[in-house]
């Protein structure tokens, strides 16, 4: 926390009223996320009788505990996209974790975080009406008519799309659907880069869900990534398009892509890649990466996002990130302490 205190500075003017300290915030936002607390009011009532969250947060057993209006007034301080990749550099260099990291084999992939806002919020971004609704029923026996105006939030009959309609409770968001024949939720795109050796998240982002997002990240993610050597990076088949592939090799990257070979179509990764035994080793190891995502919006409870906007969500999914990681390198560092024992 201490090597924090100069970001901390940051968010807070000299002057005004005392405020809730930023380290006492940041591990009570870290309880939250470990528990997969719903809500800022249950975790203040589990500080209000929990002698150990007091301890965690360094709270005395007689200190009163935070008004949940004041704390999320004041977590949103906390809640910012530069302070939480500062949060994940350090805690990647801790001497407890840089131990734990691969520097040469990487994967990536991405998952859909389902925004905090509806169909409903969908309103057409030249300000025009989306026309009446379509007749139902037999107009003799009282049917709808087709000149009737539209409801707020019936869309029936229009095609929706996010050229025409965006959201009025969170505009950063976009319409995404995951696979053909599934509806299309106004979602945001979570990224994360997994080291190999151990399955820790080295480097995390958010983006607006479109089409292309899966492979810009990524590529922006493992340029970031520090050393000069050659790296590996492990995908699943949508990443396997000429242009990213070639960018990959551009950047001393070798992509270690799954194959999407289909009719009418081939795939940019040919015989000099797929032939060697660390391809079908990245292959294998990216499966990993689901677990991070399943830890994330199961247990944490991220599936339904809580924030609005594309930097709160992504410090939110990077928190979550970094949770992550501690629950797993304690996993890590008690099944070595075993192991030495058992020796």
């Amino acid at each position: 926390m201490d090597r924090l205190n100069p970001t901390f500075c940051k968010l807070y003017p000299e002057g005004g009223r005392p405020s809730i300290p930023p380290e006492q915030l940041l591990l009570a936002l870290l309880l939250q996320a470990i528990y997969g607390i719903r809500s800022e009011r249950m975790l203040i009532e589990q500080l209000d009788y929990n002698l150990l969250f007091r301890w965690f947060v360094v709270l005395n057993p007689d200190d009163p505990v935070w008004h949940p209006t004041t704390f999320t007034k004041n977590r949103d301080r906390v809640l910012n996209e530069e302070l939480m990749a500062k949060f994940l550099e350090l805690f990647l260099a801790a001497p407890e974790a840089k131990p734990l990291l691969s520097s040469e084999h990487f994967s990536v992939d991405r998952t859909l975080l389902r925004a905090w806002a509806s169909h409903s919020s969908l309103e057409r971004i030249d300000g025009l009406d989306d026309g009446p609704p379509p007749p139902s029923g037999d107009q003799r026996f009282g049917g709808n008519a087709s000149g009737k105006k539209r409801a707020k939030g019936d869309f029936r009959g229009l095609l929706l799309s996010n050229q025409t309609h965006r959201s009025t409770s969170d505009g950063q968001t976009w319409l995404f659907k995951k696979a053909p024949g599934v509806g299309a939720f106004l979602s945001f795109m979570g990224h994360c880069v997994m080291e190999n050796r151990n399955g820790l998240v080295v480097a995390s982002e958010v983006t607006q869900a479109s089409g292309t997002a899966e492979r810009d990240a990524a590529l922006w993610m493992v340029r970031s990534l520090k050393g000069e050597h050659q790296k590996t990076l492990g995908a699943d088949k949508g990443y396997d398009t000429r242009d990213f592939v070639a960018d990959l090799r551009i950047n001393g990257i070798t992509p270690h892509v799954a194959q999407n070979i289909q009719a009418r179509r081939r795939s940019a990764i040919d015989g000099r890649t797929a032939r060697h035994q660390g391809y079908a080793q990245s292959i294998n190891a990216k499966q990993r990466i689901e677990k991070v995502f399943g830890w994330i919006k199961q247990a944490a409870g991220l599936r339904q996002l809580k924030a609005r906007g594309l930097s709160k969500v992504g410090a939110v999914f990077r928190l979550h990130v970094v949770v992550y990681n501690m629950i797993w390198i304690t996993n890590l560092l008690r099944a070595q302490q075993q192991q030495a024992v058992m020796a």
